[in-house]
């Protein structure tokens, strides 16, 4: 265990398992605090005993979030909130791919609701404490696919259209660099990055739902979970990357994200429309 993030404190969410998993492992190596943000507190539990014991660092906890329900959100925030007097790293790491269409908690579709609504909340619900800490950082878990994303305004919850499920992960992701544009700009000289990454093709259970004899071919030739969860420590450690801000990363490098993500027109859409699905007032941001 080496002690660069001594006194420091990280939240990854979707940390049981896979990526989010390593990323834990790697924070905590390098001397942080983490808190493994999962909706299976059980699985929480196993996989913060495995990164205890691997790192030699027991300063890392589980507290239950449930990015498909915005008052699990907010329990989450509120609770971290009276465990913690800071937050230096946000790792917005969960993310559901499903085959059918389904709905959250509060009655959106799933993919958009979880990888960019639940995203988004909670994040806007720990800016207060990531400002306090700052210099801080938030790192949100793109995808390569979102360069093939299209953000159809008018039926974004594939209510008119059929549900596809990798179209709706491709909105998302592109949704995801969206997200990351427009909060980077509203937190400009407040000390806190925002960036967004790709963490490779990744063998995850992000697949859990698709036949289990072509997920166990495909998983053959994808990236190990710890290959996965590298450009993740870098964007979220690298001392080179302090003032680095709004960017997009693949293999750990910076690089132009879709042009359909460079849209600032479509990146205030997004936002505005965000905050009215989870019934926040726009005051702030603009104000921000």
């Amino acid at each position: 265990m080496s002690g660069e993030l001594a006194g420091k404190v990280a939240i990854v969410t979707g940390s049981n398992t896979g990526i989010g998993k390593e990323t834990a492992r790697g924070l905590l190596a390098r001397g942080a605090t983490v808190v493994i943000a999962v909706r299976d507190k059980e699985k929480g539990e196993a996989a913060r005993s495995d990164i205890a014991q691997t790192t030699g660092n027991d300063k890392v906890s589980v507290i239950p979030l449930d990015l498909a329900s915005a008052a699990s959100i907010r329990a989450f925030a509120a609770q971290f909130q009276k465990e913690h007097d800071r937050l230096d790293i946000l790792v917005n790491n969960a993310g559901v791919w499903p085959t059918k269409r389904s709905t959250t908690k509060d009655g959106v579709e799933t993919t958009f609701g979880v990888n960019h609504l639940g995203t988004f909340l909670l994040t806007e619900e720990l800016l207060p404490l990531l400002e306090k800490s700052a210099p801080s950082r938030v790192v949100v878990l793109s995808s390569a696919l979102h360069y093939r994303g299209k953000m159809v305004w008018d039926d974004l919850q594939f209510e008119k259209r059929g549900f596809s499920g990798p179209t709706a992960y491709n909105q998302s992701k592109l949704a995801n660099v969206l997200f990351t544009k427009a909060l980077a700009r509203r937190l400009e000289k407040k000390g806190v990055t925002v960036n967004a990454v790709h963490p490779g093709v990744v063998a995850t259970e992000l697949s859990r739902d698709y036949p289990k004899i072509f997920v166990k071919i495909f998983h053959l030739f994808l990236l190990s979970p710890e290959e996965g969860a590298v450009c993740s420590l870098h964007v979220a450690t690298a001392p080179e990357l302090a003032n680095v801000t709004g960017a997009y990363f693949e293999k750990s490098k910076q690089k132009e994200a879709a042009k359909a993500s460079l849209d600032v027109e479509a990146q205030e859409r997004l936002w505005e429309l965000s905050e009215k699905m989870l019934g926040l007032g726009s005051e702030k941001s603009r104000a921000a």
